[in-house]
C-alpha cells in the first residue's frame, strides 16, 4: 500500500512536470508569449526540484531505517505526524517494522535472561569453550566445584589439576570420564561428559562436571556395612555355640573335686584338657570381641545435633589426650578462628573422631626428633567450618592414601583398620566430609569439612 501511493505520487508529479514543459513549448512557439513562458519555466523547475526534494527525503529516510538495522540501532524513531500522507504511512510502515523488532529483540533478550539464570542455578557444573581453551561459558556450578572465581580459559586450571586440563582437551563428543582433583584442603572426584558443537562455523566443546565423591563414598560405605552385617551374623552365630560349649566343659571338669582316675583321665590329661579349653575360651572371647568390634560400624547412633562452641570441644579432647601426648613429649598446637566459632553437630561424635584422628598422629610421630601435632578449626572460603588436625611425621604414601578410608585397612600390626572409616561414616551422618592429604617426610593433615 505504501509502495503503491508513493508510486502514484512520483507518476503525478511527472505528469505535472510534463504537462507544464508541454504548456511551456506551446506558448513559446505558437503563442509567442515569452512572460507566460517564463513563468511556466519557473513552475516547471520548481516541480522539477520538489520532486526531486521528493525523493531525496524518501531516500533519507530509507537510508535511516537500513543503518538503524545495520548497526542494531532500534531506538530510531519515525513520526506519522508528517503532512505528505505518503509519507505518513512510510514514516508508518518503518515504525512498525522497528516496533516489531524491538519487541523480538526484547523476547530474545528475556529467552536470553531466562537461559542463563537456569544454567548459573543449575546443579551441575557447565562449561563450554573453543579448540584454544577459550571459555565462551562457565556457570556458577562449575566455579563451585573447581573453586575458582573466574575462568576465561581452560588452561589456567593447570595450576590446579594438569590432568584435568588434559582431559578437557581430549574428550570427544559422547565421552565420559572420571578425574581425581587434590585441592589444597579437599579432594574432588570429578565425572565429566562432553558434546561438541558447531556454531557460526566455530566449533564448541560443552562439558557437564559433577563432583560425585560424596556419592561413591557412599555407595562404598553402604557396600561395606552389608558385608559387615553379613560377616558378623554368620561368625556370631558360629563362635557363640562354641564359646558357649568349651565354657561348660570347663566348668563340669573345674567343679569336679575328686581325683582324674575318676574320670578315667590321668592328672596330665586333664591339665591338658584344661590348658586346651582355656585356649580355645580365650580365643572365642577375644574372637567375640574382634567381631563386636567391627559390628561398630553399623551401629553409629544418629547425630543429637547441638549448637556449641568450637574451642570448648578442643579443651575436653586436650584434657582427655594430655597425659598420652606429655609422656610421649609431643605438644599440642590448638588454634580457632575466630575464638567464638560455632558447630551444629553432634559433641560427642565429633569428640570421637577427633580423638582417633589425634590418636593417629601421635602413633604416626613415634619416630620423629621433634614431634608436633596441630589442632585448628577455621572458616573456609565459602563460610563453612573446618577443623584440621596436622602433624609433621613421616608421613603416608599415596598408594596407602588412597585406601586409608576403606574398612578394616591399616598399615599398623595392632590396628583393626576402623577407626578412619568410622569417623567417615559420622562425618557423613552430619553432611560433612573427611579427607587426608600427605606427602613423604611432611606429615599428614586430616580436614572436616562441615
Amino acid at each position: 500500500m505504501v509502495y503503491n501511493r508513493f508510486r502514484l505520487m512520483i507518476i503525478l508529479r511527472l505528469l505535472f512536470l510534463a504537462a507544464t514543459l508541454v504548456l511551456a513549448a506551446y506558448l513559446l512557439f505558437f503563442a509567442q508569449r515569452t512572460f507566460a513562458v517564463g513563468l511556466f519555466a519557473v513552475a516547471a523547475v520548481a516541480q522539477f526540484l520538489s520532486l526531486i526534494r521528493y525523493l531525496d527525503r524518501s531516500n533519507r529516510q530509507l537510508a535511516r531505517f537500513l543503518d538503524s538495522i545495520q548497526h542494531e540501532d532500534y531506538t530510531q524513531t519515525f513520526e506519522k505526524a508528517d503532512g505528505d500522507p505518503s509519507f505518513q504511512e512510510l514514516n508508518a510502515a518503518f515504525k512498525a517494522v522497528m516496533d516489531k523488532i524491538r519487541q523480538t529483540r526484547t523476547e530474545r533478550e528475556h529467552q536470553r535472561r531466562y537461559l542463563q539464570t537456569v544454567i548459573q542455578h543449575v546443579g551441575i557444573g557447565l562449561i563450554a569453550f573453543r579448540p584454544d581453551g577459550h571459555v565462551e561459558l562457565a556457570n556458577n556450578a562449575v566455579r563451585g566445584i573447581l573453586r575458582v572465581h573466574h575462568l576465561k580459559n581452560i588452561k589456567t586450571l593447570a595450576s590446579l589439576s594438569p590432568d584435568l586440563v588434559r582431559t578437557l582437551f581430549q574428550m570427544r563428543s559422547g565421552e565420559k570420564k572420571l578425574v581425581r582433583v587434590q585441592l589444597p584442603e579437599d579432594q574432588l572426584q570429578l565425572a565429566l561428559a562432553a558434546t561438541v558443537f558447531k556454531q557460526r562455523d566455530q566449533l564448541y566443546t560443552l562439558v557437564t562436571i559433577q563432583d560425585i565423591r560424596m556419592e561413591l563414598e557412599e555407595k562404598e560405605m553402604e557396600a561395606w556395612q552389608k558385608l559387615t552385617r553379613v560377616l558378623t551374623h554368620e561368625i556370631m552365630n558360629s563362635v557363640t555355640p562354641i564359646a558357649s560349649l568349651t565354657s561348660t566343659v570347663a566348668r563340669m571338669l573345674g567343679e569336679n573335686d575328686g581325683p582324674a582316675t575318676e574320670l578315667s583321665l590321668d592328672e596330665e590329661t586333664v591339665a591338658d584338657i584344661h590348658a586346651a579349653l582355656n585356649s580355645i575360651q580365650r580365643r572365642s572371647e577375644g574372637l567375640l570381641h574382634f567381631v563386636e568390634t567391627y559390628r561398630s560400624l553399623t551401629r553409629i547412633p544418629r547425630p543429637n545435633f547441638q549448637i556449641f562452641r568450637i574451642h570448648e570441644l578442643f579443651d575436653r579432647v586436650e584434657r582427655l589426650l594430655m597425659p598420652q601426648l606429655a609422656e610421649k613429649s609431643i605438644p599440642l598446637d590448638v588454634e580457632v578462628d575466630p575464638p567464638n566459632l560455632t558447630l551444629t553437630a553432634d559433641p560427642d561424635l565429633m569428640e570421637q573422631v577427633l580423638l582417633n584422628l589425634l590418636l593417629n598422629a601421635a602413633q604416626a610421630l613415634e619416630s620423629t626428633a621433634a614431634p608436633r601435632i596441630g589442632l585448628s578449626a577455621r572458616l573456609d572460603e565459602a563460610g563453612r567450618v573446618n577443623i584440621q588436625v596436622a602433624d609433621n611425621g613421616a608421613g603416608i604414601l599415596d598408594e596407602v592414601l588412597e585406601k586409608i578410608f576403606i574398612p578394616f585397612f591399616t598399615t599398623k600390626s595392632t590396628g583393626s583398620g576402623i577407626g578412619l572409616s568410622l569417623s567417615r561414616q559420622i562425618m557423613r551422618l552430619h553432611g560433612g566430609t573427611i579427607s587426608a592429604r600427605s606427602r613423604p617426610n611432611e606429615g599428614a593433615t586430616f580436614v572436616l569439612r562441615f
